[in-house]
């Protein structure tokens, strides 16, 4: 049986062989005589069956079987000739060729993914300068007025005047639809934000202007795709009731407003306040000037200056998920026009082949950073970052989770909170943290 085993580069190899009729046979021979002492025919006692009738019987599946199992023993030989050990593959193995001759023997090819080996070098010292940031008094003095507003209590305005922008209208309201009520569109004193863009499109601008006590018919348009189907698209009537016009008085900026906020912090004061906050901002700005600046120029110069091969068939699969979400973008047309020409298909890969070389030459990089500087996450914190950005969005957690999971994201979300938390110990350390 011919044989031969090489490595294309560092991450890649192939094995080419010519699978012998005989060796095939042989193989055949040794499934059908296992398959015997365990097959139930009608004819014959169990573990007596004759090797041939099962062969007759089963001749087809049982040769597929056998040219599998020569194929797997191959693989085996392959990766030892090689030297590469089953937990450095990347994914399965490629069969690219498998042409069977008139004789009976069959030609293989095979194509091998490995995990590139390679030095990071001196990675320390490609890392961008890190300045601190420092949160604006004007920026920090907003945060503190919008917490006081947001947590102050509504109050009826003190004289009587027409609605404005931000107000909070107090009304009671009543939709209908060709002149009859519908489902859902009636409530009384209701707080309604004007400005907060939380009604239908219109609604609120129509409220501004009014007075107390003042009725009047708001006429709007459902949007075509509003969640209640018997309604989207189409026009509808409000009669609307002004009763009175509240607003949030916000609380002074004060110890009492600080023990309000801060209740489980002894002597609270202002500054502790402020203190918090501003701590609480400047961690924001180093996050968005980490991720948003640093972590990019930082990449780009370790991609730059990190040699390596890459495995083909992840960059292959980058390639194909850049073309499909391209593809998405398109139009009917264009489609069509692909679906005709393989070549402009062709062209459009080769166009997104620089990038998705750049970004899986990244992600490899990433993992070696995070070896060498022993991150890990587990899978524990990733389903509470799940769990808390869910609750924050209103979501129900267990259903976010589920639908990450069914569609396969939670190692690309692991990835990702590995590479951030490489990145940020890599960069704090820079900035003597």
């Amino acid at each position: 049986m011919e044989f031969n085993a090489k490595r294309v580069d560092e991450a890649n190899a192939e094995i080419t062989a010519t699978m012998s009729k005989a060796t095939i046979d042989a193989k055949m021979d040794k499934i059908a005589k296992e398959a015997a002492k365990t097959m139930n025919i009608q004819g014959f006692r169990k573990g007596k069956v004759p090797v041939n009738v099962v062969k007759a019987r089963y001749g087809e599946k049982l040769s597929e079987d056998a040219a599998n199992e020569v194929l797997r023993d191959l693989l085996q030989e392959g990766l030892a000739k090689l030297e590469i050990a089953n937990d450095e593959l990347i994914g399965e193995p490629g069969v690219s060729k498998f042409d069977k001759k008139e004789n009976g023997d069959i030609d293989v090819e095979v194509k091998i993914s490995s995990k590139p080996k390679f030095d990071l070098g001196d990675y320390k010292s490609l890392i961008p300068a890190v300045k601190e940031k420092k949160v604006a008094k004007k920026d920090l003095t907003e945060r503190l007025e919008n917490l006081a507003k947001g947590s102050a209590p509504l109050e009826k305005i003190k004289r009587k005047r027409m609605v404005k922008e931000g107000d909070f209208a107090i009304i009671d309201f009543e939709g209908f639809v060709d002149g009859v009520a519908f489902e859902g569109g009636k409530a009384e004193k209701y707080a309604l934000e004007v400005g907060s863009n939380s009604f239908i499109p219109g609604f609120e601008e129509q409220v501004l202007g009014m007075k107390y006590e003042e009725q009047k018919d708001i006429v709007v348009t459902f949007p075509e795709t509003y969640q209640a189907k018997n309604l989207a698209g189409k026009e509808a009537t409000f009669k609307v009731t002004l009763h009175e016009i509240q607003e949030k008085v916000a609380a002074e900026l004060d110890d009492e407003f600080a023990k309000k906020m801060l209740p489980n912090e002894e002597d609270a004061t202002i500054d502790t306040l402020k203190a918090k906050i501003e701590e609480q901002m400047k961690t924001e700005l180093m996050y968005t000037y980490y991720r948003e600046e640093l972590k990019p120029a930082y990449l780009d110069k370790l991609v730059e200056n990190v040699n390596f091969a890459l495995p083909t068939s992840v960059v292959e699969q980058e390639v194909n998920y850049a073309l499909n979400n391209k593809v998405r973008t398109m139009t009917e047309e264009e489609i069509k026009e692909l679906q005709e020409n393989a070549e402009k298909v062709e062209a459009i890969r080769d166009e997104l082949k620089a990038d998705a070389e750049t970004s899986v030459k990244a992600t490899f990089i990433v993992d070696a950073l995070a070896a060498a500087e022993s991150v890990e996450v587990n899978d524990q914190e990733v389903t509470q970052v799940i769990y808390y950005e869910a609750m924050q969005n209103g979501q129900n957690p267990q259903d976010v989770l589920k639908q990450y999971q069914d569609a396969g994201y939670m190692p690309a979300i692991k990835m990702s909170m590995i590479e951030d938390k490489v990145l940020n110990k890599l960069f704090d350390e820079k900035l003597g943290k």
